[in-house]
């Protein structure tokens, strides 16, 4: 295959179990008592995973996109794949013998959540099993991966980076919390990163964690915090962002969708400020429905929305 894609996502693929319980959340906890029989309220089903997720978003985006990423054999991944197929995404990965990935999402009175998630073949992807030769794109898009596949993606990095292909990032806490350190290998090879507050801090212990993280490597840097306060910083501007109070229906797929669309947003404008728009416009549609993947735009309502709605964003010098 020598298609030329605009961005190819590179992360794990999950199918996505939503378990609505009602339980009542108590000091930050949803408590189940042991020895008893909880009836769910409601039960739905997704495909998710940072990799399906975000590949989804660029091609809904209008973009050439491909998925990059490991499945196993039987019904979940025949899914997966169908689903990737209906969305326009290019399966660039390899099939293996282990399961998919599948995640139990348990939901408090609250709308919070606990993912108890099992990775299967997503983190299993050996460098040596991806042909280097179909993945001829302009942009990679790195989701968090796990032991073989993290590895792979550190030398799919390298790769990237002797190509002039560039490379967003967006760890997550089980990857962040190892520091800097251990994602060196990405970050010097990373334009633009992508990450929430926490994980930021887990990065950079002391200072100004903008300009700390740019110091690893990354050109763009971007933090989100939930409904709080968030950043991009390009070197020269901090852009300043609060997102737009909306009713919560389900917080799974928000990181995803934001900085897919982020990314998009730089690919198609070429500018930091609409990028942000789009990116905020996009994360605020997936919480108010179920699934990593439900209430993603199409190129042509996001035109219309960045240009019509209004987005709480002041930039300054940093």
């Amino acid at each position: 295959m020598s298609n030329q894609y605009d961005v190819i996502s590179m992360g794990s693929s999950v199918i996505d179990n939503f378990l609505y319980s009602g339980i009542r959340e108590r000091k930050g906890l949803i408590c189940f008592p042991i020895g008893t029989k909880i009836k769910i309220k409601e039960i739905e089903f997704s495909v998710g995973g940072g990799g399906a997720n975000t590949s989804v978003c660029f091609s809904h985006l209008g973009l050439k996109a491909g998925y990059l990423g490991k499945i196993g054999r039987g019904s979940n991944s025949e899914i997966i794949l169908k689903k990737l197929r209906e969305n326009g995404v290019d399966f660039l990965g390899v099939r293996g013998k282990e399961h998919a990935g599948y995640s139990a999402i348990l939901e408090g009175d609250k709308k919070h959540r606990t993912i108890l998630t099992y990775k299967g073949a997503s983190d299993n992807l050996k460098i040596s099993e991806i042909e280097l030769g179909r993945l001829k794109t302009k942009w990679f898009y790195f989701t968090s991966m796990a032991d073989e596949s993290f590895k792979s993606q550190k030398k799919i990095a390298e790769f990237a980076r002797k190509r002039g292909i560039r490379v967003a990032y967006n760890p997550s806490s089980y990857q962040t919390k190892f520091g800097a350190e251990y994602l060196r290998p990405i970050l010097k090879n990373t334009d633009v990163l992508t990450l929430n507050k926490e994980e930021a801090q887990m990065l950079v212990k002391s200072g100004n964690l903008f300009k700390g993280l740019r110091k690893l490597g990354p050109e763009i840097v971007c933090i989100t915090d939930g409904e709080g306060e968030g950043g991009v910083y390009d070197g020269e501007f901090l852009y300043r962002f609060w997102p737009n109070k909306v009713k919560v229906k389900e917080m799974t797929g928000a990181g995803d969708a934001f900085g897919s669309s982020f990314i998009a947003g730089l690919i198609k404008l070429g500018d930091a400020e609409r990028a942000l728009k789009m990116a905020m416009a996009n994360a605020e549609l997936v919480i108010q429905k179920h699934g990593g993947q439900s209430g993603l735009l199409e190129w042509e309502e996001m035109e219309k929305i960045i240009k019509a709605k209004r987005f709480r964003i002041k930039r300054e010098e940093l």
